[in-house]
């Protein structure tokens, strides 16, 4: 029945996908180039930058590229960073570490501060003056193919279906909206993004992706401890040797600061609870002295991608290209990806208005893909492409030394004397049994400092309309109780930051694996994560999922 669906079409000459700093970028560098390029931007939270969240501390480069007079033209970037530290946390002390050991690109200073939902709110005003067409709420659910096997548009729009996946009596199928080429620049783990690399076999010849698990609590703090535009990032505890990550702590405006802590995903212990290692984090001395009195305000998170130069894909592929996280583009030693978005938007938009002004559509810009790896992108990428494969086989100690080489190396002499490391295997196949790993005993939070967490998840501002189908599906409906929970402990219980995973056990019957579809905050990490590989995210229908004010 829903193949038969028929669907009204509208063209243009660019669809993007995604209202992020990659797909504003790409906007609006398609008008600067061609004002009477048609070009049309798709987000599916309720508005841009509901369902963006980063760091962040950005690195100018990409804006200053795109737009040279954002001063002038009121962005949201005005924090310049003031202090920048970075410390070792052991359980009760700290150790800083001095800023002149570390590598010139790690250093912060020159950089701001900024909301990232902000600054993408603000860009879509920018693109919406220039003739940019912006709709929110329209989540982009199937990838439309020409019948030469490119892409050529997408599904969005579509509305009320009911929780069986029919038609439902007040259902909307959506448009299509066909374009000479389509940008997917969805984030990390895009649902289209994750087709698109399997149909076009875009990771070969490319290392594994890795990833990383990022949450974040905005603070509001006692006036007399903030101290705007300080950055303070850490490592080493409560991690130890459990996982890689570390936090970083950002001094805002109104007495605010952005508390996040990452999780690399490629952790074994199937029972470490990275929602609640971030909770533990904040009852260090360092942290708690600063949060205590003052009150959490909002929460959220996200996957990052974290496999670097190595892991990226193929980027274009025909009738579209792969912007921003979709790509993988964080460079990880350096916390920092929202840069490198706003250039590869920049880079993709030049090479679809070349193609499109010699005729061109639907085939392959090979030019970005080029672009892309050869230019300001693939130097600030491949600078760094060891610290993470260190890290993954020595762990952090190590890791720091050797990393720490091999960055100056390549600040200084342009080459790495350790070529370029492999990452191995993916985040879900690193998973551990449970029987070779013990249970982790987690303290209970306080409500002040840490916090439980489906309250936390209220902070989030999270709603999906509970009639839809769920948009996370199990392959198998028997593998999380059949082979998950006997082998891993089913660890979707633990890795999830929002609560939406459960293991019911009823006295007299079975365990039940239960999905609390409702409470998912679009992070992805369960599609990453899974040892199983069972579950896959789509998006729920428009508007649904967090609604982020200002992360």
């Amino acid at each position: 029945m829903m193949a038969q669906i028929e669907r009204e079409a509208m063209e243009y000459d660019v669809v993007i996908i995604g209202a992020g700093p990659a797909g504003l970028s790409a906007a609006i560098r398609l008008k600067q180039l061609d004002a009477d390029l048609s070009v049309v931007v798709l987000e599916k939270g309720s508005e841009v930058g509901a369902h963006i969240l980063s760091g962040a501390v950005l690195d100018t480069c990409g804006l200053d590229r795109l737009m040279p007079d954002w001063k002038q033209r009121g962005a949201p970037v005005s924090t310049r960073v003031a202090r920048d530290n970075f410390y070792m946390l052991g359980e009760a002390g700290s150790l800083r570490i001095p800023n002149f050991l570390m590598p010139p690109l790690m250093s912060n200073h020159g950089k701001y501060i900024v909301s990232m939902a902000n600054v993408c709110r603000w860009m879509a005003e920018q693109a919406e003056a220039m003739g940019v067409e912006i709709f929110a709420g329209m989540s982009c659910s199937e990838l439309v193919y020409a019948e030469d096997g490119s892409v050529k548009g997408v599904v969005a729009g579509e509305f009320g279906k009911t929780a069986d996946g029919t038609p439902g009596p007040n259902y909307e199928p959506g448009m299509e909206l066909h374009g000479k080429y389509v940008f997917l620049s969805e984030g990390v783990r895009g649902s289209l993004s994750k087709q698109a690399i399997a149909r076009f076999d875009l990771q070969k010849g490319h290392d594994v992706q890795k990833f990383g698990l990022g949450m974040k609590e905005i603070w509001e703090i006692d006036p007399a401890k903030h101290r705007l535009g300080t950055v303070t990032h850490t490592m080493g505890w409560p991690l130890g040797g459990n996982a890689g990550g570390g936090s970083f702590v950002y001094h805002i405006e109104n007495n605010q600061v952005y508390v996040g802590f990452v999780v690399h995903l490629n952790y074994k212990n199937p029972h470490l609870y990275p929602y609640m290692e971030f909770q533990r984090f904040k009852h260090h001395p360092m942290i708690e002295e600063l949060l205590r009195g003052g009150k959490r305000v909002a929460y959220g998170a996200r996957a990052i991608s974290e496999g670097g130069w190595q892991s990226i894909p193929t980027v274009a592929f025909p009738g579209g290209a792969l912007l921003g996280c979709s790509a993988g583009l964080v460079n990880v030693p350096r916390i920092k990806g929202n840069h490198n978005a706003m250039l590869s938007g920049i880079e993709a938009a030049e090479a679809a208005q070349a193609a499109i002004a010699k005729g061109r559509s639907g085939d392959t810009l090979t030019e970005y893909d080029t672009a892309l790896r050869n230019g300001a992108i693939g130097k600030d990428l491949r600078q760094v492409r060891n610290v993470k494969p260190l890290w993954s086989r020595f762990g952090l100690l190590v890791s720091l030394k050797l990393g720490g080489i091999d960055m100056w190396t390549n600040n200084l002499f342009g080459f790495s004397l350790l070529g370029t490391l492999r990452h191995g295997k993916s985040d879900a196949e690193s998973t551990g049994l449970a029987a070779d790993y013990a249970p982790i005993d987690y303290p209970k939070p306080d409500g002040k400092i840490s916090f439980d967490r489906l309250t936390n998840v209220s902070f989030s501002m999270t709603n999906h309309e509970e009639s839809q189908p769920p948009h996370l599906h199990l392959t198998d409906p028997s593998i999380p109780i059949a082979v998950n929970l006997p082998k891993y402990d089913e660890p979707a219980q633990r890795y999830c930051p929002a609560g939406v995973y459960e293991v019911v056990t009823e006295a007299g019957k079975d365990p039940r694996f239960v999905i609390n579809f409702q409470n998912c905050v679009h992070c992805k990490t369960c599609d990453i994560k899974d040892p199983s590989q069972n579950i896959t995210w789509t998006v729920p229908q428009g508007g649904d999922g967090p609604n982020y004010p200002n992360m």
